[in-house]
């Protein structure tokens, strides 16, 4: 049966920013001369060089270093064996992955009792000559570290683009998972909250690896965003797609035959791709808006499409104008990203050279105002009362203009004059009253925030981004289409009635 060293969640590097190197690679060095006299024949990895002349080495480890030493310390060069028992028992406590014995000018050769510790206690003992400093080897070291993450962070910068470019594909989840796999050089796969293999690619492992690697999967939802497992001598690692609501988002597990830093990187940029590529389409509650939308597009009525949405779902609808540069659809989408919604309208209503956003959010998610906009926000309103959510926010986005707020909210039920005239009367009012200038965007945007702004020439140029002479044409220009005396406060409120009806 595999041992399992139970799954871990991720908590960063203990290590240094750095691959280790294997001390394999150091003996290779022939102009280091180094030669190893003790130890297991297994490779072991090196994280840091550190030469201490201290008899009790322990206090001033980290793990993983290549301890050096010229035995300074030592009573004999054949003697003395429970001293460096004890000294190599020390080191080995401490973490260190290997001790370098330096010859000369203390002894002239490698203690028979230092050798027979080593053996006992399963520490690589290497012997360095004498031509061959220490700053030397931890030279050396220092620069297989540099060039081994040169290495590594090619490998990264290659998988990341191969991962893009697999995104590309007309079949981009399948894509990115084989390339993952081969990136891996393992086996990649998406598992559904419910265990299932959604999508795998690369050499399946055994049955019970794989189980493992489904229940490793149930660990990352919702929090810790990551975590790992050793199954049978392979790694295993999931990691949590984003978005969604938790429970309802597939997970990411890769199995292979070793765990690097960098494979970890691999593996959440592959997780964060196959984050946006299946956002859209396998979580329950993204289905049934998609399949909403699709069903209104298809000439379904609204409430036919309404259960889709939820039954008793309550949304907020937002309207957001861009301050300075007018918005585009990538403006949009980071709106949307940082409300926390996919549904929004990234093609902008034009208006006065600027762009008016539309996002639609679900009611309880929290509406805070953004760096660089105007909101409007609505009230809460069931599926088949969007419209009127759409009038709200649009109401209330005016008022966030007109006030030079960064947000405002919609006031809830009218009960003053206007809670005195159906909608339907208001609205045939408004457009008999407004049609001279109903054709023109630009002139009963600046009357509407003309008559917000008590008629000031100065704000209003300030609120719709104009010199304050063309504010003064437009409204001139108004009051010859309406016929109508604009000084008038009579005529002023009949007209501010009428506007928050179109």
């Amino acid at each position: 049966m595999p041992q399992s060293s139970g799954p871990t969640g991720s908590t960063g590097p203990t290590g240094p920013p750095t691959p280790a190197v294997p001390l394999s690679a150091l003996l290779a060095l022939t102009e280091l001369g180094l030669r190893k006299v003790a130890g297991p024949e297994e490779d072991v990895p090196l994280r840091w060089v550190h030469t201490s002349e201290m008899a009790d080495p322990l206090p001033y480890l980290l793990g993983g270093e290549l301890l050096l030493t010229a035995g300074a310390h030592f009573e004999s060069a054949a003697g003395a064996g429970a001293y460096l028992d004890r000294y190599v028992a020390r080191a080995v406590d401490g973490g260190a992955a290997a001790l370098g014995f330096g010859l000369a000018p203390v002894h002239d050769e490698t203690p028979r009792a230092l050798v027979a510790a080593c053996e006992r206690y399963g520490l690589p003992l290497v012997e360095v000559p004498p031509a061959t400093p220490f700053t030397t080897v931890a030279r050396a070291v220092w620069q297989a570290m540099a060039e081994a993450r040169d290495r590594e962070l090619r490998r990264v910068t290659e998988a990341q683009q191969a991962l893009a470019s697999a995104a590309a594909r007309p079949d981009p989840v399948p894509a990115v998972l084989r390339r993952l796999a081969r990136s891996a050089t393992g086996w990649a796969a998406l598992v559904s909250p419910g265990g299932q293999e959604l999508y795998a690619a690369g050499p399946a492992p055994a049955a019970e690896v794989r189980e493992a690697a489904r229940r490793l999967a149930g660990t990352v939802r919702p929090a810790p965003a990551s975590a790992t497992d050793t199954v049978g001598g392979l790694q295993l690692a999931a990691y949590a797609l984003a978005g969604g609501a938790p429970g309802d988002r597939p997970v990411l597990v890769v199995v292979t035959g070793h765990r690097d830093p960098a494979g970890h990187t691999i593996g959440g940029v592959a997780a964060v791709l196959l984050s946006l590529l299946t956002g859209p389409h396998l979580g329950t509650a993204e289905a049934g808006r998609s399949a909403a939308l699709v069903r209104l597009l298809l000439g379904a009525p609204p409430e036919e499409a309404a259960p889709l949405l939820g039954a008793r779902a309550q949304w907020t609808v937002v309207h957001a104008l861009r301050r300075g540069p007018a918005a585009g659809p990538l403006a949009a989408a980071a709106l949307g990203t940082a409300l926390g919604t996919a549904l929004f309208d990234g093609q902008p209503d034009t208006d006065i050279g600027t762009g008016t956003v539309k996002l639609l959010l679900p009611a309880g998610r929290e509406v805070t105002p953004q760096p660089g906009w105007t909101l409007g926000v609505s009230g809460p309103v069931g599926a088949g009362e969007l419209p009127a959510g759409d009038a709200q926010a649009a109401g209330a986005l005016r008022r966030a203009v007109a006030t030079r707020s960064a947000m405002a909210l919609h006031r809830g039920g009218d009960t003053g004059v206007a809670g005195l005239v159906s909608p339907g009367e208001a609205r045939d009012h408004a457009r008999a009253t407004l049609a001279p200038v109903a054709d023109s965007a630009a002139l009963v945007a600046t009357l509407r925030a003309w008559l917000a702004l008590h008629g000031s020439w100065d704000r209003t140029a300030v609120a719709l981004q104009v010199h304050r002479n063309t504010v003064r044409q437009r409204i001139a220009r108004a009051a010859a289409l309406l016929d109508m005396d604009l000084d008038d406060p009579d005529t002023r409120m009949e007209l501010w009635f009428a506007l928050r009806w179109i």
